[in-house]
C-alpha cells in the first residue's frame, strides 16, 4: 500500500535545477524518487519548456555573433 506522504512539493529551486540535471544526464536517483513522487508534472514541463527555449536562443545567438565576425 501506499504510504499517505507528509514531505512538501519540490520548490521552484528544487524543480529547476531537477530539470537542468536532466538535460545533462545526471540526475541523481534520490531526486529523480522526489521528482515524481511529490512534484507536479505541469511544472517540470513548463521549466523544461523553458530551458529548451533559452538553449535555442542561445545556440542561435552564438552563430549570429560567429557568422557577423566571420563574414567581416
Amino acid at each position: 500500500m501506499n504510504e499517505p506522504s507528509n514531505k512538501p512539493a519540490p520548490s521552484l529551486w528544487q524543480v529547476t535545477k531537477s530539470v537542468f540535471a536532466a538535460f545533462l544526464g545526471v540526475q541523481s536517483s534520490k531526486n529523480y524518487q522526489r521528482d515524481f513522487s511529490y512534484g507536479k508534472p505541469s511544472q517540470y514541463i513548463i521549466i523544461g519548456l523553458i530551458g529548451v527555449l533559452l538553449f535555442i536562443l542561445t545556440i542561435v545567438s552564438v552563430v549570429r555573433i560567429v557568422l557577423s565576425i566571420a563574414l567581416k
